[in-house]
């Protein structure tokens, strides 16, 4: 019993309360009951989400009249933002209300957003005169005026209710586990993959039924759908208040990290030689002159003196920084595949039998390997490489991440395959000025699918997990939006390369690669063989800075010794 009751001091001393800020009874809060509300929120924000993520250019295209490098464009800023909004949410959580709270404020923010989606795509006079672009591409008039200002509303209040959730659902999820202890240990590297695949068990369901109410029922009905799923994912998970570990705000962040630069530029003209320990708490090497700001020179207050743990929280931040940018480009051929891709699918043959397949719903193939793939990796390998390498998830997030980039690059050569393919259909049959009904099967796209999936299952993971772990306990938050910022850059930088590939292979006529509204007379091949490059040569940085990075902590399981005298108190 009294062990017990020392496992609950210990976490109400990290900062760990139930939701009337009294200590957290590990029998009642937390754990995998409390994680399972978090799980129903993202399945269902996620159906709304990705499916409109994979079918915006379709949206853009069809309904907007955007060209096909504008309706990429806007959809992978769409994504970045999305991303990037992330860190607003984490901020907010980490610095002053619990992120169940923050929460509670943005999910209606996003729940408006859809709301304004829904009117416009309603009323035809909110959006362009009846077109069909395919056919009359350049007698179509885009979206312009006040209802492209209605538009971008919609679409960025729905990023930024999405965002701000994001900062905090995944670390909401990560207080629910002790690291201290052996089994919720695991349960928290568990939780992270359960939390991938709730993601793709969301997206599975999104571009099922969402995408086909969408295509068939109009983007009306499938915007309203979209608000009635978010809207029961905040229901589900208030619900479960009672059952949660929060975190208390300990502050802002962005101050603590100000108070070490300015307190060591202060004291930048003492030795460190003259200093003295200022708490009992191990010094890493490198970024020495951080240090300084933990000299005792007498001066006093939050500016002028830090403490060790202090320091050390931005050291680890920064030696991140090389992991983090390496990461962001390694992760561009993923943003844009995703988009190019139902771009592709929609100029071919998407018959099965008699049933009309959406280009977005494609991205079924994807989610359905990473789900088994998830479940057989969390069930099955990992227990397996545990007991081999001894760490929690049986490899490190480091070299889960590698894998994932491997693999970045052979999605684009093989897409680059496929593409030089689909063109070749195209001039052969006559087609090359249509802009559908080439007669090629839309699953010749399964196989960079394929390879999306492995992505999803190694990067996205890993890079979460890594983030998540190496930052400090009160910059958890900060640390998973640290993640999506990686996603948010990656898609704003494929927009920036799809600008500067046009500008650089722009023709006599005018037009680049991926200019123009018909993809059969661009060069999209041509630009997926440059991100195989990229592709490749971000692997090979990123696996460099992964090499020389150093985890700040021991990766190891928690050994057998601990995990029996664990099981021995938990009979007292």
């Amino acid at each position: 019993m009294q062990s017990r009751v020392a496992r609950d001091a210990t976490m109400t001393v990290e900062g760990l309360v139930d939701w009337r800020g009294r200590p957290v009874n590990t029998k009642w809060h937390g754990g995998v009951r409390a994680a399972l509300f978090l799980h129903v929120l993202v399945v269902l924000m996620h159906t709304a989400n990705i499916a409109n993520l994979m079918n915006l250019v379709s949206y853009l295209h069809g309904t907007m009249h955007m060209g096909v490098a504008r309706s990429s464009t806007i959809a992978t800023d769409f994504i970045g933002a999305m991303s990037m909004f992330s860190l607003v949410g984490a901020f907010i959580s980490d610095s002053y209300i619990k992120r169940f709270h923050t929460m509670l404020i943005f999910a209606p923010l996003e729940i408006l957003g859809y709301g304004l989606l829904t009117i416009q795509a309603h009323y035809q006079s909110l959006h362009p005169a009846q077109c069909d672009i395919n056919k009359e591409n350049n007698n179509c008039v885009e979206v312009h005026g006040f209802n492209f200002v209605l538009l971008n509303i919609g679409l960025y209040t729905v990023t930024f209710g999405e965002g701000c959730l994001r900062g905090c659902i995944a670390p909401l999820g990560g207080d629910q586990f002790d690291d201290d202890d052996p089994i919720e240990q695991r349960q928290k590297i568990s939780f992270f993959n359960w939390y991938t695949f709730a993601i793709s068990f969301g997206g599975f369901l999104g571009l099922i039924f969402v995408v086909w109410v969408e295509n068939n029922k109009g983007w009306d009905t499938g915007f309203a759908l979209c608000t009635l799923l978010v809207f029961t994912g905040l229901i589900v998970t208030a619900c479960g208040f009672p059952f949660y570990r929060n975190q208390i705000p300990t502050g802002s962040p962005l101050t603590r990290i100000l108070q070490v630069f300015v307190a060591a530029y202060r004291k930048r003209n003492i030795s460190l030689t003259d200093y003295r320990v200022s708490e009992e708490v191990s010094r890493t090497r490198g970024f020495r002159f951080l240090d300084k700001a933990t000299i005792d020179n007498g001066e006093k207050g939050d500016w002028s003196f830090c403490s060790t743990t202090q320091v050390e929280e931005i050291k680890i931040i920064l030696r991140m920084l090389p992991i983090f940018l390496s990461s962001t480009v390694g992760y561009l051929p993923f943003s844009l595949l995703m988009t190019f891709t139902v771009q592709q699918g929609g100029t071919m043959n998407t018959q099965l039998g008699k049933i009309h397949i959406s280009p977005a719903s494609l991205f079924v193939i994807p989610i359905t390997f990473q789900m088994v793939t998830l479940v057989i990796y969390d069930r099955m390998i990992v227990p397996l490489l545990r007991k081999l390498t001894g760490y929690p998830g049986g490899i490190t997030h480091l070299q889960r991440v590698g894998i994932g980039f491997v693999f970045a690059a052979v999605a684009t050569a093989v897409a680059a395959l496929v593409e030089t393919k689909r063109k070749k259909v195209a001039i052969d049959h006559g087609l090359i000025d249509s802009s559908t009904g080439i007669p090629m099967s839309v699953f010749w796209l399964g196989l960079q699918f394929f390879f999306l999936g492995i992505i999803d299952v190694t990067s996205f993971v890993g890079l979460l997990e890594f983030f998540y772990s190496e930052i400090s306990t009160r910059m958890k938050s900060i640390g998973t939006s640290i993640f999506f910022c990686i996603l948010g850059l990656s898609a704003w930088l494929s927009s920036f390369l799809i600008n500067v590939v046009n500008k650089v292979t722009r023709n006599g006529e005018g037009k680049g690669w991926l200019d123009g509204a018909n993809l059969n007379k661009s060069h999209l091949d041509r630009f997926y063989w440059l991100l195989s490059v990229i592709g490749l040569l971000s692997f090979l940085n990123y696996a460099y800075w992964a090499n020389k990075y150093v985890c700040r902590y021991n990766p190891g399981i928690v050994t057998e010794d601990v995990e029996r005298s664990k099981r021995e108190t938990d009979t007292i």
